[in-house]
């Protein structure tokens, strides 16, 4: 077992990874004309800006989070202050603090722009007064990724109870059985991350042993490295009811892609282009696991990418700063990125004591 102070540094730079992602997409955030965006923020932003006047988050200033780490922040008070995922708590927290600020517009509330996902949501809880458990829609973005990487964190060494926990939240809004099980993958992808696994060509068969011992909920029917069944092999139970492994799959393929040297994405912010600029899951989670398998021991040149790439830069550079964040731990993160957040000291000490609680001292 990896050094328990070790597993705490990557698990603290995960979750500080996460912040810096999002308030480093706050200024550039939604531009898919590049060329538009160089005109704004010259040939390479390299640190926090403000949003410009008329454009996504106006009124913010730079190093302040959008409404996705404020929410990120809603759900790590929860887990902090319950030493755990507790559901209820997490959705009265959003019920008292987050959508009486809302109207249902997308740029009203907190963090100048609201997502589709917790529009619908709020749309559902306040106008319609429905309960928690019917309020998901059909978002098929990074949304519920983007909070639930904070309970991947919290349970990285309990597999299974990262995946049910990292589930049930993501359908309180995202309620696609593809999404769910492409979220619950990245949040396996962090967890392992966290323990002191590499984002390597030989993750994905860590996280099929993980399917295969039944901590993880998808099925799969392919023996050893994707060997077909030997004839009279039993079948293997169903586990859960993600039907395919597939989202287990693409963390490897991209990191073989990324060591491929007959295959070079140049400059590495155009991983933008090949997997593409949109919101949606299947745009940003194989972009994220290129650049997090890539530079894998170069928080800052990970994360710059993927916000130079323009587009739906916001999210990539989360789920980046996250991924890599957990392979270079707290220590690994360049100082500046961190001290000029808004609210440093307080992530900080919320991110060392989510982890803390993750492995408690003297153990793993």
């Amino acid at each position: 077992m990896q050094n328990p102070s070790c597993i705490r540094d990557r698990a603290a730079g995960a979750i500080m990874g996460a912040f810096i992602g999002d308030a480093l997409g706050l200024g550039p955030h939604w531009y898919y004309d590049l060329a538009e965006l160089r005109r704004d923020y010259g040939d390479w932003i390299d640190g926090y800006r403000d949003p410009r006047p008329g454009r996504y988050h106006d009124g913010l200033k730079a190093g302040q989070p959008s409404q996705a780490g404020i929410i990120l922040e809603l759900l790590l008070n929860s887990l902090v202050e319950g030493n755990g995922y507790r559901e209820a708590d997490f959705c009265r927290r959003l019920d008292e603090q987050l959508f009486p600020l809302l109207d249902g517009t997308p740029f009203t509330g907190p963090g100048g722009y609201t997502s589709q996902s917790i529009r619908d949501a709020w749309h559902k809880r306040v106008q319609l007064g429905l309960p928690w458990g019917q309020i998901g829609g059909h978002a098929d973005t990074t949304e519920a990724i983007e909070r639930t990487l904070a309970i991947a964190v919290r349970y990285a060494l309990q597999p299974a109870r990262l995946a049910d926990a990292v589930a049930a939240n993501t359908v309180l809004t995202q309620i696609d059985e593809t999404v769910t099980s492409m979220t619950v993958a990245f949040g396996a992808v962090t967890g392992l991350l966290v323990q002191g696994h590499r984002l390597d060509t030989g993750l994905s068969g860590k996280l099929m042993g993980l399917v295969k011992s039944g901590e993880l909920p998808f099925h799969s029917v392919t023996g050893h490295r994707l060997q077909p069944p030997a004839p009279g092999d039993p079948e293997p139970p169903r586990v859960g009811h993600f039907a395919s492994p597939d989202a287990l799959l693409t963390p490897s393929f991209m990191a073989a892609a990324a060591a491929d040297p007959d295959i070079r994405i140049e400059p590495a912010w155009k991983v933008s282009l090949v997997y593409g600029m949109p919101c949606a899951i299947y745009h940003q989670l194989p972009a994220a696991y290129y650049l997090a398998a890539r530079f894998r021991n170069d928080f800052e040149t990970a994360v710059l990418h993927a916000v130079n790439g323009g587009g739906q830069n916001q999210a990539r550079a989360i789920l980046t700063g996250t991924l890599v964040g957990a392979q270079v731990g707290l220590a690994g993160i360049p100082r500046r990125f961190i001290e000029e957040l808004e609210q440093a000291d307080e992530l900080l000490q919320l991110a060392k004591t989510l982890a803390s609680q993750a492995v408690p001292p003297g153990g793993a």
